[in-house]
């Protein structure tokens, strides 16, 4: 059984830092692993992904502020979230494809302005 595990969300000040991990267990290949968040009353949008290869992808509004990294040996993706806004608050969610596609239960980010 599939599980992913996420951690490191929490409440922080604008212009703060968290970041963010989410564990994969029960899968032996993961191919892309990206974050995404949903902000109330709006859609679930991407945040960055990264290929197995370590291609990464970035939504416009976090370029430059957030980096994605993986650990392969882990089963990890990380979530390195700097200059943190108000508009970033929203439940931040990890998926993976693997032979199928995986979601994480989601973590709560807060920022106060």
């Amino acid at each position: 059984q599939v599980q992913l595990v996420e951690s490191g969300g929490g409440l922080v000040q604008a212009g703060g830092s968290l970041r963010l991990s989410c564990a994969a267990s029960g899968v032996t290949f993961i191919n892309t692993m990206a974050w995404y968040r949903q902000a109330p009353g709006k859609q679930r949008d991407l945040v960055a992904s990264i290929s197995s290869s370590g291609s990464t992808v970035y939504g416009d509004s976090v370029k430059g502020r957030f980096t994605i990294s993986r650990d392969n040996a882990k089963n990890t993706v990380y979530l390195q979230m700097n200059s943190l806004e108000s508009g970033d608050t929203a439940i931040y969610y990890c998926r993976i494809i693997s032979t199928r596609i995986y979601w994480g239960q989601g973590t709560q980010v807060t920022v106060s302005s």
